[in-house]
């Protein structure tokens, strides 16, 4: 052997060293977005304030204007109802007056057109019922179709409820404009990671998070009306790439915190925006798993769950986290990207969630309900 050998072994590992510490050292770090003193844009009512009178609203205008069917907050003042704080946007997003798709991108408002409508068209709103006399809150929120045969995108933080129903909690999905009931619906996967970081979030009048891990996936089972189910329901596909900043998109939700209880139940528009990406952040190091959307009308309580579309009618996001306070154009709007949900769920299930969404519905319900009761035990155990 040479006597030089093995020095030429260290020698190649330190040139190897350094060449991996400069590679690391020259990678753009995004950030990440900041833990919050606030929490989700999910909205809370009382089941007994259903006695309110109800208002009407007129049918929104064309997608192409922000269709806020909510009243001005001065306007409702009055009204009786629950709301829940939301966390405020990271320190480095920068909330435009008004949302506008910047006129260098080459996205035709054709395009967005159309992916506006079918992103209002796979919208549903999701509201679950929660009994009088318990601590907890009847909830209202949103989500998105993600596949024809009816499975639903929305945030752990709604999708928690359904683990409920052995406390009588009631949950619906409903659709349309104004939103009306449609179908049933059941869990067949929540992050058990999250529900442990977040057990207390049912009981907490004000809790805090960035949105890491706040997915679900919901099935339809069978039509809550005397109509039959749909052979295919409208929906986005699941993006696999995240948005860019300064990517024209479109929101879209049931924003409800403008609305009393009756007009919950009622009298709920979507509300469709258009809008662009302001800023991209991480739970990593460089991978984009927050988009942030600054203000707009979707900016309010019961937005959790709604979809971001890019201009290839693809969904890219789901709205977890908003400001509350203020006009809506001056508050800040956050989504967790499609293509995080994608990383999140192989991570944890160690399968692609493309497995998920081409198994029949009544398979992946049947698969997940054995797994139900472990994670019902860790939100009752933080319950009265």
């Amino acid at each position: 052997m040479n006597r030089f050998e093995p020095y030429f072994g260290v020698a190649a590992a330190l040139f190897v060293g350094i060449l991996i510490v400069d590679f690391f050292d020259n990678q753009t770090m995004l950030p990440a977005p900041a833990v919050n003193t606030s929490t989700t844009s999910a909205m809370f009512f009382e089941t007994s304030d259903f006695s309110l009178p109800i208002i009407s609203f007129p049918l929104p205008p064309s997608p192409r204007v922000s269709a806020a069917t909510a009243a001005s907050p001065s306007a409702t003042s009055t009204q009786k109802k629950k709301t829940i704080a939301s966390v405020p946007a990271p320190a480095s997003v920068s909330a435009p007056a008004t949302a506008s798709i910047p006129s260098s991108t080459p996205v035709s408002a054709a395009a967005l057109d159309t992916s506006a409508s079918a992103l209002r068209g796979a919208l549903v709103n999701i509201i679950c019922y929660v009994p009088e006399g318990t601590n907890l809150h009847s909830i209202s929120g949103s989500g998105v179709f993600i596949d024809p045969k009816g499975i639903i995108l929305t945030n752990a933080h709604i999708a928690q409820y359904f683990l409920l129903v052995n406390r009588d909690v009631s949950c619906i999905i409903r659709s349309g404009s104004p939103a009306t009931k449609g179908y049933s619906a059941a869990l067949i996967y929540i992050p058990p990671a999250w529900l442990r970081a977040n057990a207390s979030v049912l009981t907490q009048s004000a809790p805090s998070g960035t949105g890491e891990q706040d997915f679900a996936f919901l099935a339809v089972t069978k039509s809550a009306t005397a109509a039959a189910l749909p052979a295919q329901f409208p929906s986005l596909p699941l993006a696999q790439t995240p948005p860019q900043k300064d990517t024209p998109v479109v929101i879209a939700s049931y924003g409800a915190q403008f609305l009393g209880s009756s007009q919950i139940q009622s009298s709920l528009f979507p509300t469709i925006v258009f809008g662009s990406v302001n800023d991209v952040f991480t739970f990593a190091r460089n991978t984009i798993d927050v988009i942030a959307l600054g203000g707009s009308a979707a900016a309010q309580e019961g937005s959790s769950g709604g979809g971001v579309s890019n201009a290839f009618g693809e969904l890219v996001g789901t709205i977890t986290t908003s400001t509350i306070e203020g006009d809506t154009n001056t508050r800040s709007l956050s989504a967790i990207t499609a293509s995080y949900i994608r990383a999140e769920y192989a991570s944890e299930t160690g399968e692609a969630l493309d497995l998920l969404l081409s198994t029949p519905i009544s398979s992946s319900v049947a698969n997940f309900a054995p797994k139900i009761p472990a994670l019902e035990a860790i939100l009752t155990e933080q319950l009265p």
